[in-house]
């Protein structure tokens, strides 16, 4: 190891003994892109498959080209839900009022109406289990859950809605080649698409 490999090695930051906060996710130098910050701890997301970048742009195409002028989608932004939890879902549908200019880093839980998590292998257990309860908590309505399926590796999109009684989400429909639903508005999707990304 020479003089200048020793230069250029990263220093993580130590921990706050209460873990970190919303404003250190911000404000902390050198972060790789897309960390997450989940009950006051970094989460760094790894490489990702090209079905993952796929996924996301298929829907993110689709929600576009039906959304209403009052909502807005967005990918890969910080969505705040508490002072020691800012995940990144994949996709939101977020309402238009709080888009505040091109600098803007962040949404806020209230502002959100749709979070869409494409699943990963090293994201599994916390888009499967962890984050939607987090969202739930948080008043997000809708959750969709998009996982890689089949011999020919499409994409499976499981919808969900959150309970107003219990604060929880509920599955709604489990879609394999087409979402057509109307809720959180008219939004029909063709899976099938995912091959020309």
């Amino acid at each position: 190891m020479t003089a200048e490999s020793v230069k250029r090695r990263v220093q993580w930051p130590v921990p706050p003994q209460d873990g970190y906060t919303v404003d250190d996710l911000f404000t902390l130098p050198d972060l790789p892109p897309h960390t997450e910050l989940i009950d006051g701890s970094l989460v760094f997301v790894s490489p990702q498959r090209h079905f993952h970048y796929a996924a996301i742009h298929l829907l993110a195409n689709g929600l576009r080209s039906t959304v209403p002028a009052d909502l807005k989608v967005a990918c890969e932004m910080t969505v705040v839900l508490d002072r020691r939890n800012g995940p990144e879902p994949d996709i939101s549908v977020v309402r238009k009022e709080a888009f505040t200019g091109r600098r803007q880093t962040r949404f806020e839980a209230a502002d959100v109406l749709l979070a869409i998590e494409v699943v990963s292998p090293d994201s599994e257990a916390r888009d499967h289990d962890y984050k939607p309860h987090k969202y739930a908590s948080a008043g997000i309505p809708h959750l969709w859950l998009v996982d890689m399926a089949g011999q020919d590796d499409h994409p499976v999109v499981q919808v969900y809605e959150r309970g107003e009684t219990t604060g929880t989400y509920a599955l709604t429909g489990i879609y394999h080649d087409h979402v057509k639903i109307s809720v959180p508005y008219d939004i029909n999707i063709d899976l099938t698409a995912i091959d020309q990304y």
